[in-house]
């Protein structure tokens, strides 16, 4: 990567935590989500709730929670550095699209 190429990425990341940072309370968790887990995961799953330090993740099956929690601490991390509030586990629950409720909570 040229020098030119890190000054943008590193500029582009303080503007992004800069926002984060002054989201509303509960909300830069949510938002950080799919910048933490990059367009493709973020296209098949979906942040829903932050409270107490826990970021609930909604993901559509199975194969994606075991996947996801393998994953869970580099999220973390990334979340972390970006949003004022800390985030100290993800819950990835899947989606139960029948009945809309009833999602099963896997802890990281």
């Amino acid at each position: 990567m040229t020098r030119a190429m890190e000054q943008v990425g590193a500029g582009l990341e303080k503007i992004i935590a800069g926002s984060l940072r002054l989201s509303p309370a509960g909300q830069g968790p949510l938002l950080a989500w799919p910048v933490a887990c990059g367009q493709a995961v973020a296209a098949r799953t979906q942040a829903v709730n932050f409270a107490e330090g826990v970021l609930r993740v909604e993901v559509p099956d199975h194969g994606w929670r075991t996947e996801l929690q393998a994953l869970a601490p580099q999220y973390l991390a990334v979340i972390n550095r970006y949003v004022a509030e800390s985030v100290r586990r993800i819950e990835f629950v899947i989606a139960d699209k029948a009945a809309g409720e009833g999602a099963r909570p896997i802890r990281t």
